[in-house]
This record gives structure tokens, sequence and C-alpha cells, in this order.
């Protein structure tokens, strides 16, 4: 294995040709990152035939990662991040009311902050809050029953830690979420990619994107799942090169072309699979779904694992990585997410007044005693502790409630079919205020009245052309075998067709905002591939015009949408204008 034109591949994992052949637009460093990562006594790449015509030795394989620009990519990836935090931000306070779901994280999140576990409000509690009349007396001395973990409320806390119960307050968090999700998404599509153009398409694009822009500016949960989903994503990507690249420099310090049949170093310690597993446990903690991506990216973790040290060398001894290399994964990915999980807990273990938080002190009378958990309390609470006895009791219940005939029976004049969603079917209504008469709140309207609406809706345009993305990266990365196309693939699905374990239920358009980084990612790289390598003369022009229609269609689309985004005042027949099906009403 000295010399390779492509490396042994029989999995997935692996792409056709070159092991990590750049996508068109990302060429355009190749020659310079192989010179500097030529090992001594081997020929740079800028002394070599083209890229996919020449001979690349194991450790150049190995060796391959995100382009050099280390100084220049962040720079874009700040400016992007700053452009989406930007217009993000304006007007960020209106409305002055709880807009859907706010009226359960905001007073949960004030709760949080007082007790250090969620309560009841007492009746009337949004009015006041909206007229600013915040106070203690607002809160119920009950418990409130939350069905879901608190990472999520805790956040939306802090924003009203530093700026109050107000609606600036309560949606700062996401503010500053919404915009860190562009920046993983820029740092995972340009490693992904090799091409800081790439990521920093990516990341345009999800920042023109209706969705994202909507969910960045609402307290709800769902944003902060998806910056630590994204971000867990990018952890692992990174972590597949950190251990390539410890084997390429493994060869280098042995002078050997390959490891001839051994197995090669044990990597236990792997700083970016840490960070994985606590970035998964963060996103775990703000929404259970978060499971279904660690299960899919703890297993893929292992195959390229397996896949690296058959590339070096290893051959039949490849196979140990699935103990050698997997059960560590499981350690620094799976069981290093539960103690991250629980310590989110702390303020509802450390506080006494929390919905169930008695049960392990002291078993309900009348309880059920065919649960499982009830039956063998005592021998629980002698294991675990009553507090951790109780939490469980809790997560129990809270499962219940999900899963349970309750919200099967539930109905919602938003719910939306997850089949939906990829093409927004039915997009939601965040809040509206309809019928304003002529000569009120500004209206200016002849024979029509106007409103004012928030739209929880994705560019229609970007969406559209993700979806037909997707497609396309599916037959990339299995026809293919090209592993790029799979990453943002697997995740958007394992996000995606859990849900329809579901669909018995009310499930929202606003849940796919943990979809569209990744659908996203994927367009970027499809649009890199249309642009064509540079160089390329008249097929790099026609692949630019392509692509730039492709990016300015797209950002006329989110201006069009805009005033629906935001909560501006509209004539009726504006907003219809901009209701393209009846479904989107």
């Amino acid at each position: 294995m000295a010399a390779v034109t492509s490396p042994p591949t029989s999995d997935l994992s692996e792409p056709a040709g070159r092991e990590t052949a750049e996508l068109d637009e990302g060429q355009a460093g190749e020659a310079q990152r192989n010179e500097a990562e030529s090992p001594a006594g081997q020929p740079s790449s800028t002394d070599s035939p083209p890229p996919h015509d020449r001979v690349f030795t194991t450790v150049e394989i190995l060796s391959d990662g995100p382009p050099q620009d280390r100084l220049t990519s962040w720079l874009v990836t700040i400016a992007i991040t700053l452009f989406a935090f930007g217009i993000r931000f304006v007007n960020l306070a209106r409305p002055k009311n709880l807009v859907f779901d706010e009226t359960y994280y905001s007073k949960d999140a004030w709760s949080l902050l007082h007790f250090g576990y969620e309560r009841d409000w007492v009746d009337g509690a949004n009015d006041k809050i909206a007229a600013g009349q915040v106070s203690m007396d607002l809160f119920k001395d009950s418990a409130a029953f939350a069905v879901h973990p608190p990472l999520g409320k805790w956040l939306i806390a802090g924003g009203e830690w530093l700026f109050g119960m107000n609606s600036f307050g309560w949606r700062f968090a996401a503010l500053v979420f919404g915009s860190l999700l562009i920046a993983v998404t820029i740092r995972l599509a340009r490693r992904l990619s090799r091409s800081t153009f790439i990521g920093a398409l990516a990341g345009l694009l999800l920042s023109l994107d209706g969705l994202a822009f909507v969910m960045s500016r609402t307290a709800l949960l769902d944003i902060f799942q998806a910056f630590f989903l994204v971000a867990a994503v990018a952890c692992v990507v990174a972590d597949r090169d950190w251990f390539r690249h410890r084997l390429a420099d493994h060869l280098r310090q042995l002078s050997e072309p390959d490891l001839a049949g051994r197995y090669g170093p044990r990597l236990l310690i792997r700083p970016w699979r840490i960070l994985a597993g606590l970035m998964f446990g963060l996103s775990i903690a703000v929404k259970w779904n978060s499971v279904f991506v660690l299960a899919a990216f703890g297993v893929m973790s292992v195959i390229w694992d397996v896949s690296a040290r058959r590339t070096a060398g290893a051959k039949s001894r490849s196979w140990r990585s699935i103990l050698g290399d997997g059960v560590p994964a499981f350690v620094f990915l799976v069981l290093l997410a539960v103690p991250v999980y629980i310590a989110t807990w702390a303020g509802w273990l450390v506080t006494q007044g929390g919905y169930a938080r008695q049960w392990g002190a002291q078993l309900p009378k009348g309880s059920d005693q065919a649960s499982w958990l009830v039956r063998h309390h005592d021998l629980l609470v002698s294991i675990l502790g009553a507090p951790l006895a109780s939490l469980m009791w809790l997560h129990r219940e809270i499962y219940n409630f999900h899963t349970g005939s309750y919200m099967a029976e539930q109905t919602h004049v938003y719910e939306a079919n997850p089949a939906g969603w990829l093409v927004m079917v039915r997009p939601i209504g965040i809040d509206a205020v309809n019928d304003i008469k002529p000569g009120v709140d500004g209206c200016t309207a002849v024979n029509d009245t106007c409103l004012r609406v928030i739209s929880g809706q994705g560019t229609p345009l970007l969406w559209w052309a993700a979806a037909i993305a997707l497609i396309a990266a599916l037959v990339f990365w299995i026809a293919g075998r090209d592993w790029r196309f799979g990453v943002p693939a697997l995740a958007a699905l394992t996000v995606y067709l859990p849900w329809f374990r579901y669909d018995d239920r009310p499930l929202f358009f606003f849940y796919a905002i943990c979809i569209i980084p990744f659908t996203v990612t994927i367009l970027a790289m499809c649009l890199g591939k249309i642009l064509g390598p540079p160089g390329s003369g008249h097929r790099r022009r026609i692949g630019a015009a392509i692509a730039g229609s492709v990016v300015a269609l797209i950002a006329a689309n989110f201006a069009f949408l805009y005033p629906i985004l935001t909560d501006e005042l509209l004539t009726r027949t504006q907003w219809m204008a901009r209701m393209w099906f009846r479904s989107w009403i």
C-alpha cells in the first residue's frame, strides 16, 4: 500500500477515487495542501500530474484535511455570523407579547431562575407580562409538569437574567444560538467540502432561510437543539480527520509506507470525540430525539476507524478496531453524554419542589403497581438515591405524555405531517394580529384591511432546492461512495425519519429546524460541483452563472418573505401574495 491510485474500499464510508477527493470548487487548494503535508522524500503535488490522474501515497491519503487558510476561514465565518446576527437582531423585541409556545418556555425559564424548577403561573399572567407587570405574585405554589428537559429553558433564562422578563430578554438566547448555528454549519461544510468557499456558501444560505431566521427570534427550544446537534456532528467529522492524521504521523515516525498488516497505534483519548459526546449530551438535554443522531454517528465513527486502519495498511487487523476503537467511542460518545445530560437537571435535583421531585423520598399512595418503577421503588432508591430515583420516574411520566393516548387524541390547526416537511407543505403560524382597520396602527389600506403575522416557514426556493440536493447526496454517497455527502445526508435523515413513528399525533414544521442546516450543507456542496474547478474556463463560467442564479433567487425569495417573518404591517392582499399555496394559510 505504499502507493495507490485509490485506497481499497468496501463500505459506504469511503468515496470512489481518491479517498477525500475535493469538491470541484475545493480543488484550488489541493496542490498547496499536499505540498505542505507531503512526507519527507515524497514529491509535492505541484510536481505531479493532476489530482485525479496521479498516484497517492498512503500517508498523503490519510493526511488529507480542510484547507490551510485557517485565519481567512475564521474571518469569513465571523463575518457571515455577524451578518446573520445583525439581520436577526432588528426589532427582536417585537411583538412584546408571548407568541406561540413562548408562553411555556419563557415562563418556565423565569421559574428556573427563581426556584430551580418550573412552577405554574396564575391565569392572565401573559397579559401582565406583556404589560411589564412582572412580580412574584404571578407564580402559583404548585410545580408545573414540564415535558422537555431543562437546558433550553436555562439558556432562555440567561437572556432573561441579563435583560429581564421581557420580549427582548426571553428571545436573546435564541438570537445568539441561532447565529452560532450559522457558524458551526460553516465549519462543518468547510471541513466536509475541503473548501472555505463552500462553507461560506452554506452559512450564507442558512442565514437566508426563513425558518432559521424566525426560530432565531423566538424563545422556543429547537434552535438550541439544532446548534448542539450540528456542533456534535462537526466534532465527529473533525475526529475522523484527527484520527487519520495521527495514523499518518505514526507512519512518518516509522518512515514506513504503511502498517504492513500491523494494527497501528492505540489512540484512546481523542479530544474531538470527547467534545462530540459533550455536544450530544447537551443536545439531548434540550430534546430527546437527538439520541437518534448520536446512535447513527456513534456507529459511523467506528466504521470510519476501521476504514482508516485498513487504508493505513492494517489489513485484516483493521477489524479489531470494532472493539479497540469502538469501546472508547461508546465511552466518550454515549456514556459521557449521560452525566452531561443529568447535570442539566441540577436545579431540579438540588431543590425539593419540582414536579415528582418527592417520588423517591415518599411513594405516593395509590401508585400504579403495574409499573416496574413502582414495584421496585425501594430498590431504585437504595441504588440511585431518592433524587435520581425521582428523576427516573419523572422521565417515565414525560415519555408517557409524548407517546401515550392523550397526545394521539389531540389536534392542532397547524399540525404538519412530516411527509411534507422537506418541501414545506404546511408551515406554522407563530403569531398574528388580523383585521386591522384602515387608520389603525398605521394601516393605509384602501378597500382592504391590514394584518401583522409571524410565519414559521422556510425560504421556499431554498427548501425545494435542498430537497433535490438531498436526493443527489444519497446518490453521491451510495452509488459514488463519497463519505462527504453521507455525513449531512445521514444527519438529516436520522433527525427526520424517526418522526414518522409518531405521525399519529400533532407534529409541527418547525421541528425541521434540525434538518435544514444539513440539507443546506448538501446544497452548497452540490452547487460547488456545478460551479466546477478554478481555471476550467467555459465550464466554470456556466457553473458560476447557474450557482449564482440559484443563490440570487434564494436571496430574493427571502427578501420577499421578510415582512411575514418579522411582524411587519401588510395589507391582506400583500399577505396573500406570499401565501403561494392554500396549505400555507
